[in-house]
């Protein structure tokens, strides 16, 4: 059950933007067909169909109310309300090696380079609950702690521990392979993320048009909760066109991440995807996101499941570093690999020497325009 906290005052939510955009159409699994053998069936063929096809899907009927995740945006935003001294207090040490977890000021990027602007976004980013992490956060995050664990925690056995089975189904494997190496018990840098997009000016946003390039993320499934600000843009696996992601009420938007990529041989694609200039009508406001992001276990060697029967027909037995005949990492060598990669401080938009750096011997990094 919710805990129960002191009342975080109602949070609402922008209008949607009333222009036409070229929306994606995207799956949808509905988790209410999950309880039965046949409903899990039909949900794991969907879901690899979306993983193989655009890599970003709706989720539904979740088992988390919607009025449990506006209390999270509350908190978001009363968060980023608190001085910048205060947040930069909470800035971890060792940021520009990868540390992630506290607060990431805006303005370590220059998105352009005649002009010198710099990002917009700041993140606050919360680790796990389960004893391996230090939770210091300020008053008005510690105050509600009980509910944020709640809440973190929730997500993984209302979400992710069935996207993980369905996952293994999809792939013939024991329906509890990828739930093994994502229990919330073990040591992961999983995390829950309240994020921060500043709003430019309609002319600063002209000379922009994206906020940020095209990227993928490094983890296993990346949840992120509805906000009707229109930005995240999706790159077609099979076309490379990019098309908008439309905000669906009631439900969580999920993409597919390096990390399952890596483990399924290239067979579960890491799904492309940047952030625009919202349209006109939504330039006016900050974007507040609620996201989590899911990781396997710090020790799991992100080597290709060679067991799975799908894989073998689909000759999807190697990875990049299998074929390449490098050491294939661990999870936590990749998570501070790229971590520290995508932290470098004063990076100018376009630096090829950025966008395509090596970051483990056997992977060098790609940007999307």
């Amino acid at each position: 059950m919710p805990v129960p906290v002191p009342e975080l005052g109602q949070y609402d939510f922008v209008p949607e933007t009333k222009e036409n955009l070229d929306w994606a159409d995207l799956v949808t699994l509905d988790l209410a067909l999950y309880g039965t053998p046949a409903g899990r069936a039909e949900l794991a063929r969907t879901l690899i169909r979306a993983v193989r096809e655009d890599g970003f899907f709706y989720v539904k009927n979740f088992g988390i109310a919607q009025e449990r995740v506006d209390r999270q945006f509350a908190l978001g935003r009363l968060f980023y309300e608190t001085p910048l001294e205060e947040k930069l207090a909470l800035v971890p040490e060792g940021l520009d090696n990868g540390a992630f977890n506290g607060y990431v000021p805006a303005g370590r990027r220059i998105l352009d380079a005649a002009s010198g602007l710099r990002d917009r976004v700041e993140v606050y980013n919360i680790p796990k609950f389960n004893g391996d992490f230090k939770h210091e956060h300020p008053e008005v995050l510690q105050k509600n702690l009980a509910e944020i664990e709640e809440f973190a925690r929730s997500l993984h056995t209302e979400v992710l521990d069935p996207l993980h089975t369905l996952l293994a189904l999809a792939l013939e494997l024991p329906e509890d392979h990828f739930r093994n190496i994502h229990t919330y018990a073990r040591k992961s840098e999983d995390h829950l993320r309240y994020m921060k997009y500043g709003r430019f000016t309609p002319a600063e946003n002209a000379r922009l048009g994206l906020w940020g390039r095209g990227h993928t993320d490094l983890g296993s499934f990346t949840l992120l909760f509805r906000q009707p600000v229109a930005a995240l843009q999706i790159r077609n696996h099979t076309t490379g066109a990019w098309k908008w992601v439309k905000p669906q009420d009631g439900t969580l938007t999920v993409n597919t991440c390096d990390a399952l990529n890596l483990l399924t041989g290239g067979y579960v694609r890491s799904t492309v995807h940047r952030v625009a200039a919202p349209p006109k009508d939504q330039q006016h406001v900050d974007r507040l996101g609620l996201l989590y992001f899911s990781r396997p276990h710090n020790d799991v060697k992100l080597a290709t499941v060679k067991e799975s029967p799908v894989l073998q027909r689909a000759g999807a037995t190697q990875n990049s570093f299998e074929e390449s005949g490098n050491p294939v990492p661990t999870m936590e060598e990749w998570t501070f690999a790229k971590q520290k990669w995508q932290r470098t401080k004063n990076v100018v938009r376009g630096d090829p020497k950025f966008e395509t750096a090596q970051i483990l011997p056997g992977w060098n990094e790609k940007v999307y325009a």
